[in-house]
């Protein structure tokens, strides 16, 4: 059912000293409205709970970006587009305009506000991240006075802030100190652009002498409320890297989220795509030191384990068990590269039913779940790698999933690639061409691909350097 126009009030006060009044005079029962990409959707959809409503669109003290010495005082009405276009936002603060990027159209970009995506306290918000990352505060005012709140403490509850019923936010504040800190802000949703997330991450580290020295990591749509991860930072602090390391803040981040299944996800594909996100975080920020020995760790540590354990670990990069057992039984392996030739080697000589169990170790491109029960390792790594997938636009992942089912109604088995470095397109580009070979090219085809996600994952196992 639509809105009744006739229903709603709207007063346009001429400055924002008249606005706090008419707020301060009933607290509570005025909303402000700015750039209204929130409360329009609601209002056409029927489901707009308030009624009346103080206009503060325009007010120019709303709308500045400025400096003032070792901070950034962003107004609450500044959109979208002007966070884009800043210069000081664009190279002191990167993550927040990246967030701004992502947010909706560039019709919304242009009347979206930062203060009403505050405000609107949605958990999937893109911006909320970078915010709780750069440790802004919030600047509060109404017509008695301001405050300044840290903008940590502003989220109580979900779509609870701590905004008093006469109160709006003037400014976001955020300190000019990131110079020398690496970033990274990453966004999973079911498209690139005018998706709501199901998850979103920002992140900010500095090294150094190889060790972690400051770290601040945050995620949207992974708790009620914008979520700073506190204990994954604890883990990672004054740490050098080590796969020991690793896992502790892979487990930290684990117990500190509280996801939900929901229309755009669920609790175990955030769970896992949230520690992939970590990881990628993790190897960018360390790429820069190499490890000061020719010694792989990992290779070591591997080497010395029992039988099964062994197994268990290169399940994760290749889901045929015959395969795993042949390379455990080759051990110890000097070097990385030692390991590797084994493995290939092994791969190309068995039978074709051991590489079936393989391919029945992946998902379909386009979904999440293997067809038999595979390591939690394997599933994130086959999340992360179908990730341009799962943003694709809607036409080609039905395209997708229809040549997935042509293709096992031709081959009876899954339609395997090495998809991590594939755009969607070539995929199913990819997909149609091997439809047209015979039975045998194509069982060589699905191994000669296996056989490239197998490496890249060995690579990717063997490059979280224990001890290091």
């Amino acid at each position: 059912m639509r809105s009744i126009p006739s229903n709603f009030e709207v007063v346009a006060p001429s400055s924002l000293a008249s606005a706090l009044e008419v707020m301060a005079r009933s607290p509570g029962e005025w909303t402000p409205l700015a750039g209204g990409t929130e409360l329009m959707v609601q209002y056409g959809a029927g489901r707009l709970a308030a009624h009346r409503f103080v206009n503060i669109w325009g007010f120019p003290e709303l709308r500045e970006i400025r400096q003032y010495g070792a901070e950034l005082h962003v107004g609450a009405g500044c959109t979208y587009t002007d966070l884009r276009r800043n210069p000081t936002v664009l190279s002191e603060f990167p993550l927040l305009s990246t967030a701004a990027s992502w947010t909706g159209s560039i019709a919304n970009q242009n009347r979206g506000t930062l203060g009403g995506n505050i405000v609107n306290a949605s958990p999937a918000a893109d911006s909320l991240p970078a915010l709780l990352v750069y440790e802004a505060e919030l600047v509060l005012i109404s017509a008695v006075g301001e405050r300044r709140i840290p903008y940590t403490d502003f989220h109580i509850g979900y779509k609870q802030t701590r905004l008093r019923p006469d109160e709006l936010i003037r400014a976001i504040v955020l300190p000019r100190c990131y110079s020398d800190y690496m970033s990274r802000t990453q966004k999973v949703g079911p498209r690139n652009a005018q998706a709501i997330s199901k998850l979103c991450m920002a992140a900010l580290a500095k090294i150094k002498e190889d060790r972690v020295e400051d770290i601040r990591i945050a995620m949207g749509s992974m708790a009620p409320i914008p979520l700073r991860l506190r204990k994954t930072e604890a883990v990672l602090m004054n740490n050098r890297w080590s796969l020991q390391t690793f896992r502790a803040a892979r487990l930290a981040l684990e117990s500190e989220v509280s996801p939900i299944d929901d229309i755009r996800s669920t609790r175990t594909y955030r769970i896992a795509v949230a520690g992939n996100l970590l990881e990628e975080f993790l190897l960018h920020l360390f790429s820069q030191f190499p490890v000061p020995s020719s010694r792989n760790f990992v290779l070591e540590r591997w080497n010395s384990l029992p039988f099964e354990a062994a197994v268990a670990d290169l399940l994760s990069c290749c889901g045929s068990r015959a395969w795993a057992e042949q390379v455990v039984s080759l051990r110890p392996y000097a070097t990385s590269e030692d390991l590797s030739g084994a493995a290939k080697t092994v791969w190309q000589n068995l039978d074709p039913e051991h590489w079936m169990e393989a391919f029945q170790s992946h998902p379909r491109i386009g979904e999440r779940h293997a067809e038999r029960p595979t390591t939690d390792v394997s599933a994130a790594w086959s999340a992360t790698e179908q990730r341009a997938v799962q943003q694709a636009d809607v036409e080609i992942k039905h395209a997708i999933a229809e040549g997935n089912r042509r293709y096992e109604t031709r081959f009876g088995r899954i339609f395997i690639i090495c998809a991590g470095e594939k755009t969607p397109s070539k995929i199913l580009s990819e997909l149609e061409r091997r439809m047209t070979n015979d039975d045998e090219t194509e069982m060589k085809e699905s191994a000669a691909q296996q056989e490239q996600i197998l490496e890249l994952r060995l690579k990717r196992w063997l490059s979280f350097q224990e001890g290091a």
